[in-house]
């Protein structure tokens, strides 16, 4: 197993993929958080009322930092950016619509993110271990290394894979929430730009991904 010119390709189209997508929702995100949503509420007042729409108890929202939109299923809560937590811009309203999309998944157990969060351990050990067995596998000549980075990181892929439907899924259940309360077109308009951007990125990750682990597969072979 060797790095080639193959390699170097490989790199450059990946670069070109995460940079394009990265640009791609800091376009989106940045346009739609200068536009006020029609309704006045916060982003987390947003997620409250989704959180009640649904009759879902116990699901805390929190203010996050700079860049902090997610929900945990450990602690069954949303952390809200301070952007989306405070803002009244369609930004936020798709952002916190979006997690408690997550939230909605997780009250109704929902199946893929039951096996993304079955696999979690062996991604957070897989996604540590694989480049070191690797390059020590390169180095010192041991095959079985290489082939055990590969695996671990195919399992550091097969969980990028099924985030996919997960993403997709939350953000379609705020979609569907947002036209139920009668949020006007343009604004759910707005708010699908948003949520596709931040699809496009997961996307893209996994694209990257699996390019990356066919490059493996097809080294280990030569």
């Amino acid at each position: 197993m060797y790095i080639s010119n193959s390699y170097l390709m490989l790199v450059v189209v990946t670069l070109i993929i995460g940079l394009g997508a990265q640009w791609y929702v800091n376009h989106k995100l940045k346009t739609y958080n200068h536009v006020a949503n029609s309704t006045g509420l916060t982003g987390a007042e947003a997620a409250r009322q989704m959180l009640a729409y649904y009759g879902i108890s116990q699901v805390q929202i929190f203010r996050g930092g700079p860049g902090q939109d997610y929900f945990d299923p450990r602690s069954n809560s949303v952390t809200l950016s301070p952007e989306a937590y405070d803002g009244r811009t369609i930004t936020a309203t798709a952002t916190a619509c979006h997690e408690v999309g997550h939230a909605c998944q997780y009250a109704q157990d929902y199946t893929p993110m039951k096996i993304r969060g079955a696999i979690v351990p062996a991604v957070n050990l897989a996604s540590n271990a694989w480049i070191f067995l690797l390059m020590a596998g390169i180095f010192l000549n041991i095959a079985g290394l290489t082939t055990a980075a590969i695996i671990m990181y195919a399992v550091v892929v097969l969980f990028q894979i099924v985030t996919l439907p997960v993403e997709f899924n939350a953000s379609q259940r705020a979609m569907v929430y947002m036209g139920q309360i009668g949020l006007p077109a343009q604004e759910r308009k707005g708010a699908f730009d948003v949520l596709r951007a931040c699809a496009f990125t997961y996307l893209a990750a996994a694209l990257t991904s699996i390019l990356q682990l066919l490059w493996l597969l097809n080294q280990r072979q030569d």
